[in-house]
Formats: structure tokens, sequence, C-alpha cells
């Protein structure tokens, strides 16, 4: 078993789930679905391409860590058109840092998909267009079971202390998410369900004199 790890951090993301046209929210950390997107941007999986291209990358077990929770930030955009003006509401989360953590037993297409982002054939961003990532996205790949990487991997963020929210995939047992995306084409836009898990985790304190 091995995990892919990815470091998600700009100054804005959006991860919505359930938007609608006028509210658009985002979830308190990336979606499956907009990881899978980024993925698939990546390898240069059109929006119009085959469905079932998508399907080795939905098949990853899915799980994050946030290094930075950030703050939620709300933005608001005039939509015209010839009949009417709208006032769209966007929520974006300002400097927030995610770990994310991609399982899978075939190691050669996780290190395939990290090629991939490092060359990506389409632009990558963080749930929205207007969220470019910061560099580095790659963090490596690790031996160890996605609940051992997000419990054990060392904090992201030099000053961060050892508490951690993290939210993974589990086979049962958790909370239903409509989260699996099954196609991203604009006329025909699905997604299907997992179950995610939520712990907070307490490691060691950062101490700033083992690293001198």
């Amino acid at each position: 078993m091995a995990v892919l790890l990815l470091r998600l951090a700009a100054p804005l993301q959006a991860w919505g789930s359930n938007s609608k046209f006028i509210i658009r929210n985002t979830e308190r950390e990336p979606t499956k679905s907009g990881v899978v997107g980024m993925l698939a941007a990546a390898l240069g999986i059109q929006r119009n391409d085959d469905p079932k291209k998508l399907e080795p990358l939905t098949a990853l077990r899915f799980g994050v860590r946030a290094e930075k929770e950030g703050r939620l930030l709300k933005d608001f955009h005039m939509v015209h058109s010839p009949r009417t003006t709208d006032v769209t509401e966007r929520h974006y989360l300002s400097d927030a840092v995610f770990l994310v953590a991609l399982e899978s037993e075939d190691t050669a297409f996780l290190q395939k998909i990290a090629e991939a982002l490092q060359h990506p054939v389409y632009p990558l961003y963080l749930g929205r267009k207007s969220c470019p990532p910061t560099l580095p996205i790659v963090w490596g790949v690790r031996e160890k079971s996605l609940e051992a990487v997000l419990k054990e991997e060392p904090p992201l963020c030099n000053e961060k202390a050892g508490t951690f929210r993290i939210a993974y995939e589990v086979p049962f047992g958790g909370i239903p998410v409509q989260d699996v995306p099954q196609s991203f084409s604009q006329l025909h836009r699905q997604h299907g369900w997992r179950m995610k898990c939520e712990e907070i985790i307490t490691g060691k304190e950062h101490d700033p004199f083992s690293e001198l």
C-alpha cells in the first residue's frame, strides 16, 4: 500500500460541494471531487471525455489533514444579463494549508500522477480558476497506510503545534457525502457518494531547537 501526498496551499481556496448559482459555498477542507478534477487537469482529461477515464482517480482512497484551517472569506460578484442583474455570493478559505493523501496499491500509478502534477497538461487550481496553488504541490510517496501517513507525517508548517483535524474516506460507518465525481460534463455533471470520518489527533509539540 502506498500514499501520494499533496501540499495544497494558496492565498485563496474554494471547495464547493453543493453550491447553487447565487451562493457558491466552500467546505472546510478539499473535496475529493475538487482534487480529482485537479488530477484530471494535470493528466489532460477533458470535461467531455469518456467518464470512465475518471474511474482510476475516483478509486483512490482520499484523506485530508488540515495543517492550517484558514479563515472564511466572503466575496460578492455582479452578474449581468440582458434581462437582469444578479448579486452572487462566493465563499473562500483564506491562507489555508492542507496535506492531502491519496492511497492506492498501484505505486506506479501514484508516481504517474505525481509526474503529471509537476508537468500538468492544463492549469491547476484549488477549487476555482481564481485560486492557483503555491508550489510545491507534490509532497512525495510514502509506503504506509493512509491513516498512518495522516497521523505520523511531520507538520508542513513549522510553527504548527501537534493538534490536527483529519478527514478520510472509510468503507462504512462515516458521514455520507456526495463527493465522488462520475462526470464533469457541463451538460450532465454527476457525483456519487462516499463515507467520511473525522478525527482530532494530537502529536508532539514542535520543538524549534530540534532543527538546530
